[in-house]
């Protein structure tokens, strides 16, 4: 956990749970990949992929980031986004113990292991 991002995988072939992900995909589908010949060898595809992402996240409006880029929507919640240290001294202050998201799953799973 480097970043402090959680791996939080999902069952293969549910897209009803990955709904960001899959509304991505279709804007990628429909903005960008039509665009292309991806039978001539000439295009570049990783530098338009870079453009695209660049275009993506610095330029292209979002209606659900209310017609902010996502880089906006990010610079604007920027300074209420606390980073680890922060996080972490402010439990360290109040002397608690900062558990693993699957705390209680795993309380219960060492519970359920002395019926086996």
């Amino acid at each position: 956990m480097v970043h402090f991002i959680k791996f939080r995988p999902i069952k293969p072939k549910s897209p009803h749970l990955n709904g960001k992900v899959e509304r991505s995909q279709q804007t990628d589908k429909v903005e960008f990949y039509h665009l292309l010949n991806l039978k001539d060898a000439s295009s570049n595809l990783p530098k338009l992929l870079s453009e695209w992402e660049y275009f993506y996240n610095h330029k292209r409006p979002h209606s659900a980031l209310e017609d902010k880029t996502p880089w906006g929507k990010f610079k604007e919640l920027e300074a209420q986004t606390p980073i680890q240290p922060d996080v972490t001294q402010m439990h360290w202050d109040r002397n608690g113990h900062i558990l693993p998201r699957s705390s209680k799953y795993l309380k219960w799973k060492r519970k359920m292991s002395h019926f086996c």
